[in-house]
């Protein structure tokens, strides 16, 4: 995948740009039936949720509000299916699909009411919901906290 699109409009954002309809996550499927780009515009369209809760890179308790990835992915997948969530760095990790069906886990857009940039692992980060449950304090879960994501791909 070029990352060249992706740099270009996390950059102007962090600039403060109108950056705001170019395409900064991609969702696609394992195949090449679909694939589609969302701005930040876009998904700040989604219905936002709140989650409030510490992680394992700040300190206390951060409010984080973003869309529940699972309204991006939809609920008619199989629960052995698989996302690849890719960072900006070409991090990926596998999360399975029932994380985002079981937990209410969140792409944030912003944390502590500001706007999140690359410098603060913007300008989406997948947020879990740690303090709700317990078995979530678990680092199987927080390597699943991918900063800086730019793509969700469904295997």
């Amino acid at each position: 995948m070029n990352r060249t699109p992706f740099l270009a409009a996390v950059f102007a954002l962090t600039a403060g740009a109108s950056a705001a309809q170019d395409p900064i996550l991609t969702v696609s499927g394992a195949s090449a039936d679909f694939a589609t780009t969302y701005s930040h515009d876009d998904l700040m369209a989604l219905p936002q949720h709140r989650v409030a809760t510490t992680t394992s890179v700040t300190d206390g308790v951060v409010a984080f509000d973003g869309f529940l990835i699972r309204a991006l992915l939809g609920d008619d997948l199989p629960d052995d299916a698989v996302v690849v969530a890719t960072a900006l760095n070409d991090y990926q990790i596998e999360i399975p699909v029932t994380d985002f069906m079981r937990y209410d886990v969140i792409g944030a857009l912003s944390m502590d009411g500001q706007t999140l940039s690359p410098r603060d692992k913007g300008p989406i980060w997948i947020v879990y919901p740690r303090d709700d449950h317990p078995e979530l304090r678990d680092i199987r879960y927080d390597t699943r906290w991918v900063w800086q994501l730019v793509s969700l791909q469904v295997q």
